[in-house]
């Protein structure tokens, strides 16, 4: 497998979001004149690539698989025929809970992160139509982990994580579902991915074809990368 690619920027950019069809990429932006986390996305329209801010502040971006949700943490906005709708809140019962990522799979499944040191990560189901108390889910963490990528079918799930063992501040992990449902072992993405700095914020492209992540090199010095996702299937055959 090739090393990863990035392209540098003078800004600090991560939480790499793309719509179904890949026409719409989405991301944060932070550094010089972007003092906050902004919202930016690219669209690709009349074969050229535009790109416009769509909130000066914003969670960090995941996109339902239909695409007719932006999740923004324990906020969202719905697609409409003008484009996105206002900031909503998810509510109960999410209500006091910080936070960051939270990723949804194809049977409507959250899984999420919070604000918090060792705080295990959670999911809630949607059950007869109704959102289910948020569960812990059993893997296996380390010091601080955080911003969970679920697959859309549940059968594996990425994360950041900081373990002495690793090869920097924070290395991106994976774990696969077993065929009794349980998770297996935590195992960590490997030198072609992670390196001395910080790497966080692991995701699939709606094709599956590449897998993205963000490598931080201290304040607002980062960019995001792409591997070719077959890095995940390699681990999946061991």
């Amino acid at each position: 497998m090739a090393k990863s690619t990035g392209c540098q920027t003078e800004h600090r950019e991560a939480e790499a979001a793309f719509t179904p069809d890949l026409k719409e990429f989405y991301f944060r932006r932070r550094g010089g004149k972007y003092r906050k986390n902004t919202l930016v996305v690219i669209r690709y329209k009349d074969n050229r690539l535009i790109e416009s801010v769509v909130a000066p502040e914003a969670g960090q971006p995941f996109i339902s698989l239909d695409g007719k949700v932006l999740h923004l943490g324990k906020k969202y906005r719905e697609r409409t025929n003008s484009g996105w709708s206002e900031v909503k809140n998810l509510g109960a019962p999410f209500k006091d809970i910080q936070i960051m990522r939270l990723t949804v799979s194809s049977k409507g499944t959250y899984y999420f992160d919070e604000v918090t040191e060792k705080t295990p990560i959670r999911y809630s189901r949607l059950v007869n139509g109704k959102r289910e108390k948020p569960r812990t889910l059993n893997i296996d963490i380390g010091k601080w982990n955080a911003h969970p990528f679920i697959a859309p079918d549940e059968s594996y799930l990425i994360w950041d994580d900081q373990r002495e063992s690793g090869y920097g501040g924070a290395d991106l992990y994976i774990s696969f579902r077993q065929r009794d449902g349980s998770w297996g072992a935590t195992i960590n993405l490997g030198d072609k991915i992670n390196t001395e700095f910080s790497e966080a914020y692991g995701s699939v492209s709606p094709d599956e074809k590449y897998f993205l992540f963000h490598r931080n090199f201290g304040g607002d010095r980062g960019d995001i990368y792409w591997v070719d996702a077959q890095v995940i299937e390699a681990l999946r055959s061991k």
